[in-house]
């Protein structure tokens, strides 16, 4: 029996997880190459268009290395009967985690420290700026997904209130709802935006979030660019609107607007959320078993129902 062609248009790490996917299946890296190709396995940046996948006329399951889909056509791949799989859970607490580092760095300005020492300013007796305290702090959390609750346990964890915003209020959450993005914003000083991509959350931290998050606040952005107001961001930095924000995601990466690059008070990470060895080999271990249970007819481990 020939094996299943897969189009794998992301790689699986380490690198054993992509030698198993190309030892068990017929492993292709071009569309135009694999035009028989049942499987696809992309990354949440990367996506599948309904373009893309008019090309691949047998195409049953699209793999997602990650838990974004606002890159997927998913209304073409509900149209067409094709299956969606992701990677929850198992980066959870990674993300998490780089959350929490972000807005550490962000209020004891442990970047501008770093570029402090690398320039000699220290050694030829200039004085650090001084931080702020941020664990001491109330936290927002905007999208209670399992990223944000993760987050939310972390947070607790350290003594700090938590309080979120989601489509609904969660009764079995352990804390504090609030209706939309702006009253949360409003009641806290570090809001953390872990919102699913897509036009649904566009735009969602606007100038009027920014402006009631206000002088004292630290925004941390570890979902999808877009649902951070770019322009609003820059404008918010230089006025002095928000004390400072850290980025590990944006628009049209890995492009980063020279306006935040230049911000001395925005921290920026290259979308290492769940960069970590044992994240991305959980993930891969987990887009695997989703390949594996769609090619034997199994029910699908993490299929997305979103």
């Amino acid at each position: 029996m020939s094996r299943p062609t897969v189009l794998a248009l992301a790689t699986l790490k380490p690198a054993a997880m992509q030698e198993r996917l190309s030892a068990e299946y017929d492993l292709r890296t071009t569309i135009e190459d694999a035009a028989g190709a049942r499987i696809v396995l992309t990354s949440g940046a990367l996506g599948l268009s309904a373009a893309q996948m008019a090309l691949l006329p047998a195409l049953e399951l699209i793999a997602v290395n990650g838990v974004g889909v606002d890159a997927v056509d998913l209304a073409e791949a509900r149209r067409r009967g094709i299956r969606v799989t992701t990677t929850p859970d198992v980066l959870s607490d990674a993300v998490a985690e780089m959350a929490l580092g972000l807005a550490v760095a962000v209020g004891r300005r442990i970047a501008e420290g770093d570029r402090f020492i690398r320039a000699g300013s220290w050694a030829a007796g200039g004085k650090p700026a001084l931080g702020r305290p941020v664990i001491r702090g109330r936290a927002g959390i905007l999208g209670y997904g399992r990223i944000g609750r993760s987050l939310a346990d972390l947070l607790r964890g350290l003594g700090m209130e938590v309080l979120y915003t989601a489509r609904s209020e969660k009764p079995d959450a352990p804390d504090a709802f609030r209706p939309d993005a702006q009253a949360l914003a409003r009641d806290c000083s570090l809001l953390f935006v872990t919102a699913a991509g897509g036009t649904e959350t566009r735009g969602l931290v606007d100038a009027a979030v920014l402006k009631a998050l206000g002088p004292e606040g630290i925004v941390v952005n570890v979902a999808r660019g877009p649902v951070v107001d770019t322009e609003a961001l820059v404008n918010a930095l230089r006025a002095g609107t928000i004390a400072g924000a850290g980025l590990d995601v944006f628009d049209d990466e890995p492009t980063v607007p020279p306006a935040l690059i230049e911000a001395p008070n925005c921290v920026l990470t290259p979308h290492l959320g769940s960069a970590t060895d044992a994240a991305r080999a959980a993930m891969a271990a987990l887009v695997l078993e989703n390949i594996a249970a769609h090619v034997a007819g199994r029910p699908l481990p993490t299929p997305y129902e979103g």
